[in-house]
């Protein structure tokens, strides 16, 4: 095939309507809200919560800087089987985060994490992929998905598939694939570093929806999600407060805060203990 190169105009147009992600605000600014912010969780033992929060708000907010700042920040003078463990739950969120608002800005920040993690951690991150589909794994994650969907949509499930499909005949299909694909726990968090169980995938979602604004509908399907993440097997004391009413409205609250700091906007950064 033939070298084909820009245009003098293609290249002009591209550069206009914003191609560049947000600015990440002054870090004296972030790191006071992230302080904060972090308090309040450390008071319900949810330091992995805040971590999947803030993660899914910059992804979403399209901040990737802000993404690498987070990162240096919450492993600042960890040990190195910790700042492995927060690389992975940091990774694994914005990758799940392209379900909710599409691969693009998960592409930007997890190239902007990837360069903020340093190559002694990056040694001790799994490097085999567990998501493979093949005829032997493929009824696994179909199941999965399910199993999944059904616990966020119900008593509604079925018939909310049903209306997706009036709208195209292969999207059922599609997001139980996702769902199974992507958003369900390949294993547990002992088994595989970096897994989101069932309260944290709907803290992010409706963290990653709040974010995105624009998706009503959605951001209280996944709100609920989250309220009915209650009891799910493996429940940790901070899922159980995550789950609560008061950990959804805090999750709600400190996306709103983040997203308005990135955003320009003016913030009360103190701790609501």
């Amino acid at each position: 095939m033939a070298s084909i190169k820009l245009t003098p105009v293609l290249k002009t147009l591209l550069t206009l309507k914003r191609p560049q992600p947000v600015a990440c605000p002054p870090l004296a600014k972030l790191h006071a809200l992230f302080d904060a912010t972090l308090a309040e969780a450390q008071q319900h033992n949810a330091p992995r919560g805040w971590l999947v929060l803030s993660t899914s708000a910059l992804v979403s907010s399209n901040v990737p800087e802000g993404v690498s700042q987070l990162y240096r920040y919450t492993t600042a003078n960890k040990p190195f089987p910790e700042r492995v463990e927060d690389a992975e739950l940091m990774r694994e969120a914005a990758l799940k985060c392209i379900e909710f608002i599409g691969a693009p800005r998960s592409i930007i920040s997890l190239t902007s994490l990837h360069g903020a993690i340093e190559d002694e951690v990056k040694t001790g991150l799994r490097t085999k992929s567990l998501r493979t589909i093949d005829a032997n794994t493929y009824q696994k994650f179909t199941d999965m998905g399910r199993q999944l969907w059904d616990s966020v949509y119900e008593p509604h499930q079925d018939k909310l598939l049903a209306k997706l499909g009036s709208f195209h005949p292969d999207f059922p299909a599609f997001i139980i694939q996702s769902y199974g694909n992507l958003l369900a726990p390949v294993g547990t968090a002992r088994e595989v570093p970096g897994t989101l169980g069932r309260a944290l995938t709907s803290v992010l979602g409706a963290a990653a929806l709040r974010a995105e604004e624009g998706v009503g509908p959605q951001l209280v399907s996944h709100v609920f999600g989250l309220l009915k993440a209650r009891g799910w097997p493996g429940e940790t004391e901070e899922d159980k407060w995550l789950t609560s009413d008061e950990g959804a409205e805090w999750v709600l609250r400190t996306t709103d805060r983040i997203t308005e700091l990135v955003r320009g906007g003016d913030v009360d950064i103190r701790a609501k203990l």
